[in-house]
């Protein structure tokens, strides 16, 4: 942890980073920050906390769940600011679900575009309403529910 007066409390700490106090307490329930406390029992944060801030926001903003983004985080050392090579190794691991999400987005829009012309969200041929048909098999009507 940062020296005493290097330390941020966590109201500087959210004006650095343009992240709300109640989201930094959250993340930091979610084990994705820590803090140290001061004599007088309020949370203070090491600078590099601030870098650690960021990668969380990038994170998110890519769609990376938080229990992914903690598993990350939870390789890097506390006593130090993640590097750009740190960075790199991160977002490695996240690029492969990316790429395959924006193939899924990808495809919706292209389903979603040949949608709007007709309007009908068919259960038996809207490929948007009713994807793979898998309850086809099981004949007409709602098949899930009671009779």
């Amino acid at each position: 942890m940062a020296a005493v007066d290097e330390a941020l409390s966590v109201g500087e700490l959210a004006a650095r980073s343009g992240v709300a106090v109640s989201a930094l307490h959250f993340y930091e329930r979610q084990g994705l920050l820590r803090s140290s406390r001061n004599a007088g029992n309020q949370r203070r944060y090491g600078r590099d906390v601030l870098r650690r801030v960021a990668v969380i926001r990038v994170a998110q903003r890519a769609g990376v769940p938080l229990a992914e983004i903690r598993a990350a985080l939870d390789t890097l050392p506390d006593a130090r600011t993640p590097t750009r090579e740190d960075w790199s190794r991160l977002s490695q691991r996240w690029r492969s679900a990316l790429d395959a999400r924006i193939a899924q987005l990808s495809a919706l829009r292209e389903q979603l575009d040949g949608c709007i012309g007709c309007g009908c969200l068919s259960l038996r041929q809207c490929p948007l309403r009713n994807p793979d048909d898998i309850a086809a098999a099981r004949g007409p009507g709602a098949p899930y529910l009671e009779r």
